[in-house]
């Protein structure tokens, strides 16, 4: 392990940003890398101590452990022994990948399952209440009489000749010495010569995978549930994807919602609207008594405080508000229409219609200014 400061080494202050860091061993690597300097021990010898470097203040707690304890804080099996002969993408991932074709830690890695999604529709009871569902998904699986290797029961990948199993192949382009994927195995490191029958040596079949699903109370539209590792196998005994499962509330037929809060149209007669009364309302919870006072008008709201919905990321209950519709009498007999007509009459004077007289006005002075 280097005795020197890390951050002279890299030429950063010690207040440096991750960005700043990688940056300076970027152009310390383009420089000195062991691919682009052979037979030079000098250049060899401060890659491998800026590589050290690197590898502590690129890393949040090991760079925290060597700002309060130095180099006796730092584990030196996690140093940069491991610099010689190391490809130049093998090395860097990210800090080169997009430069040099490598990435993510080089070749011969399997790829990671592919995530899948499922969208499940719930009543707006199983939504607000919660529940648990079965579902049957379509994905990937591993193949169980090759244990997702992809060889023949009995047999197994052999290290890919070409590539000696890193999964790249390197191509000395002028200056630069760039990495591609190996066109034999694919990127794999491994070479199948006797495939499993079973799945033709892809180490995954296509099943249908019945799965039980935990909906909590209050999820609405647009939530997504998570089921880490139920996504598609991945290649090769690569880790699985995840399966996110989309909710879709279907429309219920007679309550709306808002957020937390429940609405829904409550229709009452012109008498109740008139005389007032008493009346049952649905709730998600049951029925509860509304008190209409006397007078009530067309889109008068109720609020019914705490028969909403329970947040699905809290404690918070929203409101059931009941939004007033007073009916119009339909399919009237003559003495009906007699008695309404009759009724009429009684209501002469502005007292009995208060906007529609103040409609009224307000559409003469429309009129009148119009004229002017």
């Amino acid at each position: 392990m280097s005795k020197r400061d890390y951050y002279e080494i890299l030429g950063v202050a010690k207040n440096a940003s991750e960005a700043e860091i990688k940056k300076a061993f970027k152009r310390m690597a383009m420089k000195l890398h062991p691919d682009r300097n052979p037979d030079n021990k000098d250049a060899e010898e401060q890659f491998k101590e800026g590589k050290e470097a690197y590898d502590v203040l690129s890393d949040a707690q090991k760079r925290a452990a060597y700002d309060q304890f130095g180099h006796a804080g730092v584990d030196p099996s996690m140093g940069g022994a491991g610099a010689r002969g190391a490809s130049f993408s093998d090395i860097f991932g990210d800090v080169f990948g997009d430069i040099f074709g490598g990435g993510g830690g080089g070749g011969g890695r399997a790829r990671r399952g592919s995530d899948l999604r499922y969208n499940l529709e719930l009543s707006l009871e199983e939504a607000v209440k919660g529940t648990s569902v079965k579902i049957r998904v379509p994905t990937a699986v591993p193949c169980k009489p090759c244990s997702g290797t992809g060889a023949k029961k009995g047999t197994k990948p052999t290290t890919c000749t070409t590539c000696n199993g890193i999964g790249q192949v390197r191509m000395q382009q002028g200056f630069f010495s760039l990495q591609q994927t190996c066109p034999k195995c694919g990127g794999m490191g491994q070479f199948i010569s006797d495939p499993c029958p079973s799945c033709h040596g892809q180490g995954r079949v296509q099943e249908n995978k019945t799965l039980s699903v935990k909906v909590p109370a209050g999820v609405d539209t647009g939530d997504r549930i998570r089921l880490s590792g139920e996504g598609e196998a991945g290649e090769k005994g690569a880790p699985p994807g995840d399966l996110y499962v989309q909710v879709e509330v279907k429309e219920h037929p007679i309550f709306t919602r808002e957020e937390n809060n429940l609405f829904c149209d409550v229709p009452i007669s012109f008498v109740t609207a008139s005389l007032g009364g008493e009346l049952e309302v649905p709730t998600l919870e049951g029925r509860v008594k509304l008190k209409i006072p006397a007078e009530t008008q067309t889109g008068k709201m109720f609020r019914l405080r705490g028969k909403g919905v329970k947040s699905v990321r809290g404690s918070m209950v929203g409101d059931l508000l009941c939004r007033v519709v007073v009916e119009t009498p339909v399919k009237l007999s003559s003495k009906q229409k007699d008695l309404l007509k009759e009724f009429a009459k009684t209501l002469e004077g502005d007292k009995h219609r208060p906007k529609e007289s103040s409609w009224l006005d307000g559409v003469k002075r429309f009129f009148d200014e119009l004229h002017l």
